[in-house]
Parts: structure tokens; C-alpha cells; sequence
């Protein structure tokens, strides 16, 4: 894999197998959707591969395909990633360095340029810059968050919607790797253990009930890696959102964020929390469409809910984290919410 392929050292590897295929993050920043590809490798990907065996001692590599393939299939180098990724981050972060001029900014692999205004685009929808292009007060403060620029948005409005508590445990369960496993082997338990923290309204809150659970258990003097263990939850990558949002919240104290909660037991404690994902993610809403397919708001594209979600019904409105290109399109990490809401959330400029 492409993970293997810039591993360090390991003593006694003495035999490669190259398939001759990586996986790679590919944007469109034509539908704003990021791609998970199979992708042939690169001649320099390949030549990496081979070098994992014999490091210490003689090896050899089998790789998966002809040398004719490799001479004449594969490229020379690996496609840069800024050249595939989705720029909003890389934007942000020169405008709070004081670089205006994206344009003719010395990049060493210069974006496309509609890949450079998408990202603009987002960035002024959501609050981060106004129409001239310069940097908000709400961009500033996003800046300061090691986030998506959706995120950053979530958190520093979340004290509008009084769940900013809430809001930085779902920010970190979403900056880490998958938090459920589901081996081959017991895949019916995984998902039974899984319904136990399933929420009626989706994948996000689901995500919060885990790490709510998972800190009372802590917290009740409870083994934290025999609760994982016995709920098909990855304990790395709990640990790792716990870690994720002690540094974020120090982030949120230093920029004077207020930390809000509604309380629990008021009606609104869960309709607060996702009228605060829409004020981040108004532009990854789809809409039930009359022939039973949903259709993203923005760009009219027919997706599907991944087999994954927790959503047991069709609602009429969801709001999703990821566009996962497979078999067919799916959206991944979904939650419902109101059509009602978005016209008072999202900004007026996003028609």
C-alpha cells in the first residue's frame, strides 16, 4: 500500500508485493466531491515499493504486472496532491499569513485555477472572507483551528446554539479514523453493539453518544480498552479524539469561545446541536427527491445513504460529512435535518 511504501526500517522484510495500485484522495472541484480512487502507481512509487525489502539484508520484489506496463503505463512521478485535493485549508492559511495574491503566488505545483476558486468560493459562504476576498474576524479565528474550514465555522458559532460542548466531541470524533469496527467475523455483533449508541436522527450524534459513553466508563473507574472491546470500538482512535479535543478546546479557550450546553433534558438539546452542523455543512445538504432518491442541494447529484449510517427511515432533509464515490455515490455520516432551517442558518449570498 502507499502507507507501507514510506514505512520505516523493519529488520527481516526480505520480500515485496507490488500490485502496482494505491489509493488516492481525488477533489472535483467542479462538484465539490472528494474521491477515494484505486489509482495505478507511479514509476517512483514503485521503485520506493521495492526498496521496503533488502535494507538489511538481501531481498526481492514481485511486482503484480508486466514490464511493459511499467515502461510504458506508468507515469514518472506520483500526481502532487495539492493538484488533487480540495484547496479550502491551503487558502485559509495563506490569507492568515497576509498572502493576497493567490493568483500568482509561487507554488511549486501551481492548483488549477478552478480549483483555487471553489475554494474562495466555500471560504466566503462560509464567513471566512468577505466578497473582496480578505480575511473576517470568523476567518481569523478559523485560521487558529486545525480543522476543515466547516468544522472551525461549527465550533465558533456553536455558542449561538448553546452546545459548543457537544459540538468539540463531535469535531474530534470526526478528525480521527473510523471509531467502529466490523471484522469479517462478527459482523452481526458489531452492529448490534452498534445500535445500542445508534441515534434516531443520524450518524452525528451517534458519534456523541459513543464518547459520552466511553467517558463515563472512564470515568466510573471502568477499563476503557474492555468497553471498547466489548462495543467493536477502535480504542486508538477514541484515545486519539479525547487527545484531539483536550487541544482543541485549549485552542477555543485561547480565541475567548464561551462553552456552552443546553441542558440535557430540554426538548431542544438535540435540535440545537443540528441547527450548529447545518451553520457548518448548509452546503452538503441533500433533499428526498419524489422518485425516492436523494439529491445534493447544491449540485443536483443522485446519492444514496451509505450502508453504514444509523438512519433506520428516508427523512426528507440530511445533512452528510463525506462524499464516498464507489459502486455509486454515497453520503457517508449523515444526519436529518429541517429544510426549514437552512434559509435562517445559511447566509444570504448561498441562493
Amino acid at each position: 500500500t502507499n502507507i507501507a511504501e514510506t514505512s520505516i526500517t523493519i529488520d527481516g522484510i526480505v520480500y515485496v508485493v507490488d500490485p502496482g495500485f494505491a489509493k488516492q484522495k481525488v477533489y472535483n472541484p467542479r462538484i465539490r466531491v472528494e474521491s477515494l480512487l484505486v489509482s495505478p502507481v507511479s514509476k517512483a512509487s514503485a521503485s520506493q515499493r521495492a526498496g521496503r525489502a533488502g535494507r538489511t539484508q538481501p531481498g526481492k520484489c514481485f511486482r503484480l504486472y508486466t514490464e511493459k506496463a511499467f515502461k510504458s503505463e506508468l507515469t514518472e512521478q506520483t500526481y502532487p496532491e495539492i493538484l488533487r485535493s480540495n484547496l479550502s485549508v491551503v487558502v485559509l492559511t495563506l490569507k492568515k499569513l497576509g498572502i493576497d495574491d493567490l493568483v500568482h503566488f509561487d507554488f511549486l505545483d501551481p492548483p488549477a485555477p478552478e480549483t483555487l476558486m471553489r475554494a474562495l468560493e466555500m471560504l466566503n459562504f462560509l464567513g471566512c472572507l468577505n466578497d473582496d476576498g480578505d480575511l473576517t474576524d470568523v476567518g481569523d479565528q478559523a485560521a487558529e483551528l486545525p480543522l476543515d474550514p466547516q468544522l472551525a465555522i461549527m465550533l465558533i458559532k456553536s455558542p449561538e446554539f448553546k452546545c459548543t460542548n457537544e459540538i468539540l466531541s463531535i469535531a474530534a470524533m470526526l478528525s480521527v479514523p473510523m471509531i467502529f469496527v466490523r471484522p469479517k467475523e462478527a459482523q452481526k455483533d458489531a452492529d448490534e453493539a452498534k445500535q445500542q449508541f445508534a441515534h434516531l436522527d443520524g450518524d452525528h450524534l451517534t458519534m456523541l453518544n459513543v464518547f459520552h459513553a466511553y467517558k463515563q466508563h472512564t470515568q466510573e473507574g471502568i477499563d476503557p480498552g474492555s468497553f471498547c472491546f466489548d462495543n467493536y470500538i477502535n480504542a486508538r482512535s477514541i484515545k486519539s479524539a479525547e487527545s484531539v479535543r483536550q487541544q482543541l478546546k485549549g485552542t477555543m479557550e485561547r480565541l475567548n469561545i464561551t462553552m456552552t450546553s443546553t441542558d440535557f433534558h430540554d426538548k431542544d438539546y438535540y435540535p440545537n446541536i443540528r441547527k450548529c452542523l447545518v451553520s457548518g455543512y448548509f452546503m452538503q445538504v441533500a433533499h428526498l427527491d419524489k422518485s425516492g432518491h436523494y439529491l445534493t442541494v447544491k449540485d443536483n447529484q443522485v446519492v444514496a445513504l451509505h450502508p453504514s449510517t444509523c438512519l433506520t427511515h428516508k427523512p426528507e432533509w440530511v445533512l452528510y460529512n463525506e462524499f464516498v464515490l464507489t459502486s455509486k455515490n454515497f453520503v457517508r455520516t449523515v444526519t436529518q435535518v429541517r429544510g426549514e432551517w437552512l434559509p435562517g442558518i445559511a447566509p444570504p449570498s448561498y441562493d
